[in-house]
């Protein structure tokens, strides 16, 4: 197993959720099943047990959410791996105990949560492995293009994959972004200087760039971050060089736009500290896993 980075290298990733997830996945099994629950019926509320099977390769994140969604319901789940562990099909990964009416009505819920989480730390996993192959020994994040209402999970498989979270929302740092800057009349400087004085110190300001001039002078009005977007990956390399001669340890420099695992490799500079990338979680593909009932046995009376 490689050797673990980001948080889970310093402690234990579901201590890093805030207790509105337990509401949100209150809400996911009320969308899931808003009137009767006919399939529940038919099987009552019989004791029964399920084990959960991981059924393609990936690493398993996400068990918070799904130990959650089985404890609302009066489930009982033992996991019998821990988080960010890499699956070997087919692997017998938890044991739900409860009613059968009450496991199967969690059963679906819990088992997509658990495929998108598992589906994006591991292309997180691996998008990082490249890099670090690479030679890269700086950040890799993921971006703020995440699904509404599920961000928090999607965040957290992140976390789990040894990636940068980036930021969760509007209010976690200020990026400034071209639309900004051309809202407030062009300048960069004046667009820095607002957010600034907005912020406070507390709020570090980033400013997407285009040229290496725009760069130049968002570091000059006060910005910690830039980022370079859409740069080639040669350009980004001088680029980066350039901020770091002129500007030293004072600038942090992203790179962002485009980036896959493809063509990451070539954006591998010292100077540049953090690389963000979509490609982590966005269209990403799901770890399979499924759920299944144990039959009785048919000779008990």
């Amino acid at each position: 197993m490689a050797t673990k980075e980001g948080a889970p290298a310093h402690g234990v990733v579901a201590h890093l959720l805030p207790p509105r997830y337990k509401r949100q996945i209150s809400e996911w099994l009320e969308e899931d099943t808003p009137s009767f629950d006919y399939g529940g019926f038919v099987v009552g509320e019989e004791p029964a047990e399920a084990k959960l099977l991981g059924k393609s390769e990936g690493i398993i994140a996400g068990l918070p959410f799904v130990t959650e969604v089985f404890t609302q319901l009066g489930c009982t789940i033992t996991w019998h791996i821990p988080e960010g562990t890499p699956l070997s099909p087919i692997q017998h990964c938890a044991t739900v105990t409860g009613p059968a009416r009450c496991i199967l009505l969690g059963e679906r819920v819990a088992l997509n949560t658990l495929a998108r989480c598992s589906g994006i730390a591991t292309a997180t996993s691996r998008t990082l492995s490249l890099l670090r192959s690479a030679g890269y020994t700086n950040t890799l994040a993921g971006t703020r293009k995440t699904t509404p209402g599920f961000r928090l999970v999607e965040k957290y498989g992140m976390l789990v994959g040894g990636a940068d979270p980036h930021r969760q929302d509007l209010s976690a740092m200020t990026m400034l972004k071209d639309n900004h800057v051309w809202a407030c009349g062009g300048s960069i400087t004046a667009a820095v200087h607002a957010a600034k004085a907005a912020g406070g110190f507390a709020v570090k300001v980033e400013v997407e760039c285009r040229s290496i001039e725009e760069a130049h002078e968002a570091v000059a009005a006060g910005a910690e971050v830039v980022m370079l977007d859409n740069f080639s990956a040669e350009g980004s390399r001088a680029a980066a060089r350039e901020l770091k001669e002129r500007w030293g340890r004072q600038v942090l420099v992203e790179v962002s736009g485009g980036l896959t695992a493809e063509n990451v490799g070539g954006y591998v500079s010292p100077d540049i500290d953090v690389i963000s990338t979509s490609s982590i979680h966005q269209g990403v593909k799901h770890v399979d896993f499924s759920l299944k009932i144990v039959p009785k046995d048919k000779t008990a009376a």
